[in-house]
């Protein structure tokens, strides 16, 4: 298999990022006004304020990425974690977040929060493999889609 290196984020892979959460968003749901402001205005809205973006390259090609925003402290959301169609099946969502766990110790976090959606069975299945837990979700979630919210503890 081609060689997946997980890098950080610069500039010139904003449009990455973007196309490949619109990309998953516009398959199993709609690009909400919280993705657009996240996305199109990632280093203002995400980098800006203290988080990170890392992406996964195969070979020459960004084929997935996700970000870590800060909520507090200590406490970051795992969010826009997504995986070209043409790369997956391949691992790269789990090196994704084998990188995100060991990255959020390095930096000696308390936990690591994330949305999503049970129809994402794939998805819920794997953070519960990486020792997500459910936990009770807020009355107004930041994404309309959201119906699970879980946590790591690190």
């Amino acid at each position: 298999m081609a060689t997946v290196t997980i890098i950080p984020f610069e500039s010139k892979y904003a449009n990455d990022f973007a196309r490949l959460n619109v990309e998953w968003l516009e398959k199993f749901f709609v690009v909400e006004p919280h993705d657009v402001e996240l996305l199109e205005r990632c280093e203002q809205t995400i980098i800006d304020n203290g988080g990170y973006i890392f992406f996964a390259k195969v070979d020459e090609t960004i084929a997935g990425t996700f970000s870590l925003i800060k909520s507090s402290d200590g406490v970051y959301e795992l969010g826009k974690m997504a995986v070209s169609p043409e790369f997956q099946g391949k691992k790269i969502g789990q090196r994704l977040l084998d990188f995100c766990i060991k990255f959020a110790k390095e930096k000696q976090w308390k936990k690591i929060l994330l949305y999503s959606n049970t129809k994402l069975e794939n998805a819920i299945y794997l953070y519960k493999k990486y020792g997500f837990v459910e936990i009770a979700q807020e009355k107004n979630p930041p994404y309309q889609r959201s119906n699970i919210k879980m946590e790591l503890v690190l």
